[in-house]
């Protein structure tokens, strides 16, 4: 059951990376760093070194800054063709346990293809935002794609553990419905 969780957590955090490559990258090295939710093997534990943090979090104000501006965040778009499906790429075959449940050439694949997926429609959608608003709109998608990105960052992380309380509520619901059909019968 865990390893299927992974796999859910690892797409969920390869897409948001397909928005903003910097975004889940540093969630997830907070997260490792700080909680025991997260637990990054080597070489992935590599991202919870202050240094690393540190750079994540300059990279992410500087694409958080540029992505903002029209023509600017074309160029981008452009640039990140390349680092957001990478940054997918390690956040599927970082994830807990996926690493060793899946090939690590498939995982990085799948990782790949997740948030290029998610890149390829943000960087197609945006020319057209910027037409229809005459780059008015772009601060604004800009800021919701960075939200979108945080919310499935975040998810991604929690979800197992809602699945599992969701999973316990259910299981006492059932019982108890069953308790009380076997009482009036």
């Amino acid at each position: 059951m865990d390893a299927v969780l992974n796999v859910f957590s690892a797409f969920g955090l390869s897409s948001a990376a397909g928005l903003n490559a910097y975004l889940p990258l540093l969630v997830v090295a907070l997260v490792a760093r700080y909680t025991d939710w997260i637990t990054l093997r080597p070489p992935f534990d590599a991202l919870t070194h202050p240094a690393i943090i540190a750079l994540l979090v300059v990279l992410l104000l500087i694409e958080m800054t540029v992505d903002k501006i029209p023509a600017l965040d074309s160029v981008n778009d452009v640039i990140h063709t390349i680092i957001r499906p990478a940054a997918g790429a390690i956040l599927f075959a970082a994830s807990n346990n996926v690493i060793s449940n899946i090939n690590p050439v498939l995982a990085m694949a799948l990782g790949i293809l997740a948030a290029g997926t998610m890149h390829t429609a943000k960087a197609t959608a945006r020319p057209v935002v910027t037409g229809a608003t005459f780059g008015i709109g772009n601060p604004i998608v800009s800021l919701v794609e960075d939200v979108i990105s945080l919310t499935i960052t975040l998810l991604a992380i929690l979800m197992p553990i809602f699945i599992a309380l969701f999973l316990v509520a259910f299981i006492a619901w059932w019982w108890n419905r069953r308790l009380r059909r076997s009482v009036v019968a």
